[in-house]
């Protein structure tokens, strides 16, 4: 009867408004963008390796609200064209409710107006732009686990609560936008505190660059005290081996700040400084107490004979953020299977307990996170450096405010701000 009388006042052209309850499916089919192939893959596939984990531990708990999850890659290694028509295939389908892209901060802000076109809940599990969120348009698009701004901020300040004497410095960054938004962001703060400061070289080796000779000549010609780099995956490594072996690090402070993703493999000497990108050190007193991220290094370190690093970290993460949304999602839909609407709007302004510490969702849909960042120490536990006399700065305290300009923002630092943060290794095991 209710169909009939429906179709009769469709027939008559009457605006009707119709909530459509969504059915509980047999599956979460969960789209998952990252680098599967190609240079980036190197970051890409701890994180698809990270999803394969903790969807089978998901799962094997009955999934979320007794609903399995299916996951299915798609390469970001296509190029942003293939990422966005993809992205927009996965989103026409109903049956997907929830996305999670990108790895790539190009391609993140390319999606962006699909994502608000489309109105899917999606989910940058990295993509670190901070212009990605800036403009406030960002009703489907969120991001748990922060941006660059606090992320390359913390670096300078940990330098000047060790080293508050540093004059030179120089900089190596990979030539695209997130080399050059470390460069400036970490510059314009460690400037800002300290305006004498001499950026004495300032380099942009082209991605999958695999000879650095010529840089490392030049950085060893600026004669720096510090050299920072935001390089990562295969640069990164060829980097560190090629500078190890020319003698850089005997008498300069020398700052990787994706360098946790080397720890295994680079060699690195004790004193190297480096960081994780936001909270995601598996090691981390927060990380340890928490018996779910214990498990998930566990099953994680069996599976591919190897630790996470952090991409892994904020993948899993990013799904936690996921499921966390669901549940609430369905909670507050009287326990019915929540729409995509419902979702989104469970996610705005949540608070997540992660596998490493807390994700806070502002308004603008960005995820407040802690930034920790230490320096490599040797363990009798582990045949490869670790970090230790680490910090963890409060994710509100280095972090720009709603509305502000972040670069401005970060230029009004004053030198009392040492003195509030914790100082490096008040952070300890």
């Amino acid at each position: 009867m209710k169909s009939w009388i429906l179709s009769i006042l469709v027939s008559l052209g009457l605006a009707v408004n119709v909530a459509v309850a969504q059915e509980k499916p047999e599956a979460i089919n969960l789209n998952i963008f990252t680098f599967t192939s190609g240079p980036a893959g190197a970051y890409g596939m701890p994180g698809k390796n990270a999803a394969d984990i903790i969807i089978k531990q998901l799962n094997d708990q009955g999934g979320i609200a007794g609903v399995p999850i299916k996951q299915r890659y798609i390469d970001e290694a296509q190029g942003t064209d293939g990422v966005i028509s993809e992205y927009r295939r996965v989103a026409s389908d109903d049956d997907n409710q929830v996305i999670i892209a990108a790895l790539s901060s190009a391609n993140c802000l390319a999606l962006k107006p699909a994502v608000q076109q489309l109105e899917v809940p999606t989910v940058a599990w990295n993509c670190d732009a901070h212009e990605l969120l800036l403009d406030g348009e960002n009703d489907y698009y969120f991001r748990p686990s922060g941006n660059t701004v606090p992320e390359f901020a913390s670096y300078a300040l940990y330098l000047l609560q060790q080293n508050p004497d540093v004059k030179r410095v120089a900089m190596i960054n990979p030539d695209y936008a997130m080399g050059h938004d470390a460069a400036e962001i970490f510059s314009a703060a460690l400037q800002a505190i300290k305006p004498d400061v001499e950026i004495v070289a300032n380099l942009f080796p082209k991605l999958g660059t695999s000879n650095f000779q010529t840089e490392i000549s030049r950085l060893t010609a600026a004669r720096p005290d510090v050299v920072f780099s935001a390089l990562w995956g295969a640069d990164l490594t060829n980097f560190v081996r090629q500078s190890l072996a020319r003698g850089l690090y005997n008498n300069t402070q020398v700052i990787l700040a994706l360098g946790e993703t080397v720890l295994e493999k680079g060699n690195l000497p004790e004193g190297v400084i480096v960081g994780v990108l936001g909270d995601g050190w598996w090691m981390s007193p927060d990380a340890q107490e928490n018996p779910d991220t214990v498990a998930f290094v566990e099953d994680y370190k069996e599976e591919f004979g190897e630790y996470p690093v952090f991409p892994s970290m904020k993948m899993a993460n990013a799904i936690t953020f996921i499921k966390q949304a669901y549940e609430k999602a369905i909670e507050d839909n009287d326990g019915k299977w929540p729409t995509r609407e419902q979702i989104a709007a469970a996610m705005k302004n949540s608070t997540v307990r992660t596998l490493t510490g807390v994700s806070a969702m502002r308004d603008d849909n960005e995820g407040v996170v802690d930034q920790l960042i230490g320096s490599t120490v040797m363990s009798s536990d582990y045949d490869f450096p670790i970090i230790g006399n680490m910090v963890r700065y409060q994710g509100e305290a280095v972090t720009p405010p709603i509305g502000q300009d972040p670069i401005e923002w970060v230029k009004t630092f004053e030198a009392g701000l040492l003195e509030e943060l914790p100082k490096p290794g008040s952070y300890s095991y």
